[in-house]
């Protein structure tokens, strides 16, 4: 009897073992045919991955992103280490891969990178065998470029493009003040004043406070000294971020960010930050102008197989967490409105609420990284992030947001009907470019081959307001000389500089290239419903 009872326990034992294995194949299909139907698509796609299921990746649950979507933005979000800027990088490579051009914008150095092919070792085998595609080394066209002083094609754009509404809005002016600049563009304009860098708005704005102030009073309008020197403040709170560096010619032309190399593939533009970063104010002023130069000059796409372009930005806190309102009610519009234009952004930020709920909203792809939950305030994060993914069966989203692993990261993105994908914790595959900052010979290397650096980099310098108004001063002051001295052969050299001089002085280079003071840049932000209708030149500028 004891042994009858044994067995029939032994055999009871592996009857269990063996429907709870069925029930785990029957739940391991289910999920696999659910990850197979939810990521199939009919046009061309990115794969990031295999998902994984109660922590193991499953080789045939590829996660396929179609390129069809991309532009319907997305965003990478994780705590640091765990994976973000690795994330971005596979991403960009893969859409360059596919022919899409991208920009990067690297504050950290990181993603340099991708001009190099990666390197195979154990680690990243492993990754590949796990994820059930093999790897394959292989680097990027990169072209580098930059606001400051870094390595690259220099980035600028003239006071005068950007128009007196969104200059007024990068200084986070009043309506009063608004009004000031405005009659400052348009004294420009009756007098042809070049408003090219901020030396010349400054030498416009100090000679209307005084020696021009009786003739702004008569035409214009009666300004008053509070209003010119809040104006300057700001102004000068600007160019201690460095914005000296940034407006002035050669303006960059947008268009030059969709190339394409000799296969056929994306170009990836990297513009390098990494000493800006302390600077969220210049930072934030690049990026505005930069989307709303791209929505204004690129013409309307409707839905293609494909972007025309993708933007990443990488520490996306820094745009919205240092921006005034003005800013970040025109950055929400631009996102809006923006992948009509065929463009597709991506934010890369440690936490999805550093994004504003309005442009968050507007995210296709979201890739989400382990969060950490040290704090209660943590905690409570946590839920609330895993409430803006879909709910699944396979998954305890808020526990297993601080489960995963490096390189690992949870993922839902449109199908190509634009209905949100089944939510996946995936496995990453490995960027098939080096992962790393890399030398500054190598990045020489890169900036050597460079076609845009050549256009770009020119130092030349032309007469602009500052300029003339000095001049202006100067023939005023030698009238009065040439009473009380005798007349000079040779044209005299000004033994003291003027108080435009004095207050206006920087270290700004400019260049030719351009024509300045255009009413048709005026317009920029007629198309989003905050002045009048525009319509741009065909050969145009960042404005």
């Amino acid at each position: 009897m004891k042994s009858l009872h044994s067995e029939g326990f032994f055999y009871s034992l592996i009857s269990n073992k063996f429907k709870m294995n069925l029930s785990y194949m029957s739940k391991s299909e289910n999920f696999i045919t659910q990850i197979q139907e939810g990521y199939t698509t009919k046009g061309e796609f990115i794969v990031l991955g295999a998902a994984m299921l109660d922590g193991q990746p499953q080789s045939n649950a590829h996660v396929k992103i179609p390129l069809k979507t991309l532009n319907r933005h997305g965003l990478i979000a994780g705590a640091t280490g765990t994976g973000k800027t690795v994330t971005l990088q596979l991403i960009a490579e893969n859409m360059c891969a596919a022919g899409i051009p991208v920009l990067l914008m690297d504050l950290k150095g990181d993603l340099s990178g991708l001009a190099k092919p990666g390197t195979v070792n154990e680690k990243i085998n492993e990754r590949h065998q796990h994820v059930g595609i093999p790897y394959e080394p292989q680097g990027t066209s990169v072209e580098f470029l930059t606001l400051s002083k870094e390595a690259g094609a220099k980035l600028r754009a003239t006071v005068s493009e950007f128009g007196p509404v969104l200059f007024s809005k990068i200084l986070d002016l009043n309506d009063t003040q608004s009004g000031v600049v405005a009659i400052l563009f348009k004294y420009a304009d009756d007098k042809k004043l070049p408003l090219l860098d901020l030396k010349d708005f400054k030498a416009l704005l100090n000679y209307i406070a005084n020696e021009g102030k009786p003739e702004i009073q008569k035409n214009y309008g009666n300004v008053t000294p509070a209003t010119t020197s809040t104006i300057l403040r700001k102004i000068i709170e600007l160019e201690s971020q460095g914005a000296e560096q940034f407006f002035g010619e050669k303006s960059f032309e947008v268009q030059d960010l969709l190339r394409t190399d000799d296969k056929g593939r994306g170009v990836a533009s990297v513009i390098r930050l990494t000493d800006i970063q302390d600077k969220p104010k210049l930072f934030s002023t690049f990026m505005l102008c930069l989307l709303a130069e791209i929505y204004g000059s690129f013409e309307e796409a409707g839905d293609l197989d494909k972007p025309k372009l993708c933007i990443f930005i990488d520490e996306a806190h820094l745009i919205f967490n240092e921006a005034s309102k003005a800013l970040l009610d025109q950055i929400e519009s631009i996102i809006k409105l923006i992948r009509s234009k065929g463009v597709g952004v991506f934010f890369c930020t440690q936490n999805p609420y550093d994004i504003p709920d309005a442009v968050l909203s507007q995210l296709g792809l979201k890739v989400q990284h382990a969060l950490r939950a040290f704090t209660e305030k943590d905690r409570k994060a946590i839920k609330k992030t895993a409430e803006n993914y879909p709910i699944t069966e396979f998954y305890k989203t808020d526990e297993l947001l601080t489960s995963l692993g490096i390189g690992q990261a949870l993922i839902t993105a449109l199908n190509e009907k634009g209905i949100p994908t089944p939510l996946a914790a995936v496995h990453l595959k490995a960027p098939a470019s080096r992962i790393g900052i890399l030398s500054p010979q190598e990045i020489t290397e890169v900036t050597n081959q460079s076609a845009l650096v050549s256009k770009y980099n020119q130092s030349i310098d032309r007469e602009s307001a500052y300029e003339i108004l000095n001049e202006k001063l100067s023939e005023a002051a030698g009238e009065e000389v040439e009473e009380e001295k005798p007349k000079k052969t040779s044209k005299p050299e000004k033994e003291e500089k003027s108080i435009i001089e004095k207050m206006s002085e920087n270290t700004m280079v400019r260049q030719v290239g351009r024509t300045v003071v255009r009413e048709v840049a005026r317009g920029l932000l007629g198309v989003l419903g905050l002045g009048g209708t525009s319509k741009r030149k065909k050969k145009s500028g960042w404005f």
